[in-house]
This record gives C-alpha cells, structure tokens and sequence, in this order.
C-alpha cells in the first residue's frame, strides 16, 4: 500500500477532477489524502478522504455578486503568472515541504497549476504526476509562466533547464477528450487520456430531473460554475431573462455561495438550485449555457450536448474557441450579450441539429476513453520506479 497526496492550488474545478482519480487509487488498498484550499476541498471531504486544509483567504461565503469585467487575456495570464507560479506556488511549495515531514506521501498527485507542489515534490526527490484541469490546453503556457518558475526552483536549490519551466512530472493525466485539445499544443509524450467522470451525488434524485424525462419541451441549463457564478455582474439575470420567454424548460444552478430567491419570483418554467450534480441533470437536457469553464464543457459533451458559452476569464475564451472550431458551441460576449442576442442563439442551437451530431461525436470520444482505473498502475509503476 502506497500514500498518495493529491494537491490541488485553486477551487472545485481544480480539485473535483482529481477525486475520480484518488477513488480508484483508494479502491485499490493505497493511503491517500488531499490538501489544498479550503473552498475546492468540498467534494474530496464529501467522498471521506482526509484534507489537510489551507486557508485560501475566502473570509467567508460571499452572499452577493460583483460586478462583471470585460474579458482581458492579458489579465487573465497575469494571474496565472503572478499568482499560481509565483505568489501561490511559494507558498504552496512551503506548505507541501512541511506536510511531507508529517505525513510522508510516497506520491505526490498534483492539479496543473498546482506548481508549487511539483517543484516541491521534486525537492524532496518524491514522485509525482500531474491533472489537467484546462481542457483546451493553451493557457498554461511555459512562455507566460517559466520566469517565476524558475526563481522558485532557484529558492529551493534545484537545477534550472528550459525543460522544467512548465513541471509537469512523470505522468501527465488528462480527463478530457483528445479532439478538444488545441493542436497547437499537444499532450506530451508521458500523457493518458482519460474519461472525465462526475464527481459528488452519483445517483439521480427524481424530485430534481426536470426536462426531457418529465417534459414534451427542451430543457436548457444554465451554469456560470463556482468561482465566476460571485463575479457575473448581471449575466445571470440577462442569461434567464433570454431564457424564460422561449417555450423550453429552464434549470439554472447558481452555486453553494448563492441564494437562488436573490433572483426573484420566476415564471413555472424557469427553476433556480444552487446546486444539482451534472450526472442528475444532464441526462435530462437538450442544451447548456454555461461560461466555458473545463468542468462544465466536458460535462456537457459527454452528455451529447451543445453550449452557448460566455466566457469570464481564466482559460474560458480558449475552451470557448475549441467548441466554436470543433461545432459544439457558440461563444457570445458575457460582458455585453443582453437577453435578445441569448435567446436567439439559445434558439438557433435547438433548430440546428449539426450542433447536436457534433456534440454527440465528442461524447462518442468520451465513452471510449478508459475511466481511472486506468491510472493508477502506472502511478503505482511510478513509485516502484522512483518516478
């Protein structure tokens, strides 16, 4: 029996995808354990895996929303920059040199930006393998990230080299279908695809399916995930707005940190949750609208179902472009698109049944991945072979 850290540097869409993963590697007699930020250790601790948990500054649930900013890449690859390999991943190299002295992993299992814990793993001579959790794989670029890497690495005494300056272990682990990654940046050599499985409540609760199950209509749902959902400004009231006049079922999930009443009295086809796990809805729906985050578009296409997408930040906009360039998708502006403009392509993607065939291809792709299971002899490998 092997200890396996799983470390992740963000929220839920950091550490959700790496669950699966670590119940499989528990279900095969291994000791593992999670540690990372207080706001994305809600699913692990749900499943029973122990966390050690670190303040990530939340302060407390936020019970409003702030307003929207305009989309800026430029502002978005700063924060990768300066926060995830720099800021962050000191601090998260620090806290993972401590932890390994308590609880001594034999593997260290990291989210991709999680960089702090790949150099530190690497300074403890510790295997390790990484998740991807930026399903269109240009964002995490070694251009935008390797400087701070590299005064990191310097801190902790290790050995610079261009090929370090995006660590990515031994084993790179990708819970997405190959055909959405942008070709321009290929999987290395050391990587698996795997299928993306859901993470939480796995079985359907029949009080919540609403839609095609329970309906002669479509049924649309609305998602802006569980980091963006806070900083939205206005989109949720245009998005459902655009949404409730058109003869279709209406479910939005608005998140844990959102009270769905803050939006009012709605008519009866429109249902507001803060949260429904996907593998209970759905199977239920006809199409998503969503922001275009990693979770929530892979989500989608393995379900078959096509997305209007308004990205926010971080690496939305690419996964954005992947489903417009793959057939998937439209993107519209979140910043500016009112409710006209989301209803008519609302309505255009339930009209047009090549949106539909397309996202069925990917999921095709999806089903044929082979599930975690998967990864766990080759991390078991790693470790026999020192990584």
């Amino acid at each position: 029996m092997a200890r396996i850290l799983f470390t992740f540097a963000g929220g839920s869409g950091h550490a959700d995808p790496l669950v699966p993963i670590a119940e499989a590697a528990s279900a095969a007699g291994h000791k593992v354990a999670f540690a990372g930020g207080r706001s994305g250790a809600i699913v692990a601790e749900e499943q029973g895996f122990s966390v050690f948990l670190a303040s990530d500054g939340a302060g407390g649930a936020p019970s409003t929303i702030a307003p929207l900013r305009p989309l800026d890449m430029e502002r978005e690859y700063a924060v990768l920059r300066d926060f995830y390999a720099g800021v962050e991943a000191s601090r998260r190299a620090d806290q993972i040199l401590e932890l390994s002295e308590l609880w001594r992993p034999d593997l260290v299992v990291c989210d991709e930006v999680d960089f702090g814990s790949m150099v530190a793993a690497e300074r403890l001579g510790l295997p390790h393998a990484t998740v991807l959790v930026t399903a269109a794989g240009s964002f995490v670029r070694p251009d935008v990230v390797a400087e701070p890497l590299r005064k990191l690495r310097d801190q902790l005494g290790l050995t610079p080299g261009p090929e370090r300056a995006v660590p990515h272990g031994s084993l790179v682990v990708s819970p997405f279908p190959p055909s959405f990654r942008d070709p321009a940046y290929p999987l290395p050599p050391n990587s698996i695809s795997i299928r993306s499985e859901p993470v939480g409540v796995r079985v359907p609760d029949p009080a919540r399916a609403w839609g095609s199950a329970n309906s002669d209509r479509a049924t649309v749902h609305l998602t802006l995930g569980t980091v963006f959902n806070t900083e939205s400004g206005d989109l949720f009231e245009r998005a459902i707005s655009g949404l409730r006049e058109l003869p279709v079922e209406v479910v939005v999930t608005v998140g844990r940190d959102l009270d769905p009443e803050m939006f009012g009295p709605q008519p009866a086809n429109v249902h507001i949750e803060r949260f429904i796990p996907q593998s209970s809805l759905l199977p239920n729906c006809d199409l998503v609208v969503n922001h275009g985050g990693s979770g929530s578009v892979i989500g989608a296409l393995a379900h078959g179902l096509p997305m209007v997408v308004l990205p926010m930040g971080a690496g939305q906009a690419l996964n954005a472009d992947r489903c417009e360039q793959l057939g998937v998708g439209i993107t519209l502006d979140a910043a500016r698109a009112g409710p006209q403009i989301i209803t008519t392509a609302v309505t255009e993607m339930l009209d047009d049944a090549d949106f539909r065939f397309a996202a069925e291809a990917v999921r095709r792709e999806i089903a044929a991945l082979p599930g975690p299971a998967t990864v766990v002899p080759l991390l078991e490998q790693h470790i026999v072979d020192g990584g």
